[in-house]
């Protein structure tokens, strides 16, 4: 049983029995964390990892990461200038903070200069390798199954995903644009994409 039928059990139920006490509340309380705990723990084990490249805005940054939290990512790799949570100070970066709300201290992440040896490590470790971009090769999001051990790469908010960075994907992904924009905020995207993953 999923944690929102849960809920909704126990407030039919709790209708019906005013006389439960503390104990058994607090009891049926654990059993519905226990349970949200348990899907958040599965989605975590599929290891569906975003890999930042060029993102220049704090903000964005910020944001992935609050949404990779709320949708079970298991890691975020940040690669060219993409800002870190840290700096080279060791001090917080304070949009990033003020965007992820605290998510930055949850989440685990790794800073590489550049993205090419993360890429080939995990290939090698037979991790999918799967851009979001705006291609001529791209299939609908929709349609795309992200299986275990996926690596979803976001590039630069204008630019997007570097030809040559595109040749290193296995899969090339996009959402299909309806009005005269022709793109999203790449938070916004990350948002779309990551909870579209049945993995999540």
């Amino acid at each position: 049983m999923s944690a929102a039928a849960m809920r909704k059990s126990v407030a039919e139920s709790g209708e019906r029995k005013k006389s439960w006490g503390k104990s058994e509340r607090e009891c049926i309380l654990f059993s519905i964390q226990r349970t949200a705990n348990s899907l958040q723990w599965q989605a975590m084990k599929l290891h569906i990892a975003v890999l930042l490249h060029n993102v220049r805005s704090s903000h964005n940054v910020g944001s992935i990461f609050r949404t990779r939290d709320a949708a079970g990512v298991s890691t975020i790799f940040l690669s060219g200038y993409t800002p870190t949570p840290i700096d080279r100070f060791g001090r917080p970066q304070k949009d990033i903070v003020k965007t992820a709300l605290g998510a930055e201290k949850n989440i685990p992440w790794k800073f590489y200069k550049t993205p090419q040896k993360l890429i080939s490590k995990l290939k090698s470790d037979r991790w999918a390798i799967v851009g979001v971009e705006q291609d001529k090769t791209a299939v609908d999001y929709r349609k795309f199954a992200a299986k275990n051990k996926t690596l979803f790469i976001f590039g630069n908010e204008v630019l997007g995903i570097s030809p040559g960075l595109r040749k290193l994907c296995d899969t090339l992904i996009e959402i299909p644009m309806h009005g005269k924009k022709e793109s999203l905020n790449v938070s916004v995207a990350a948002g779309i994409v990551l909870f579209r993953n049945p993995n999540t």
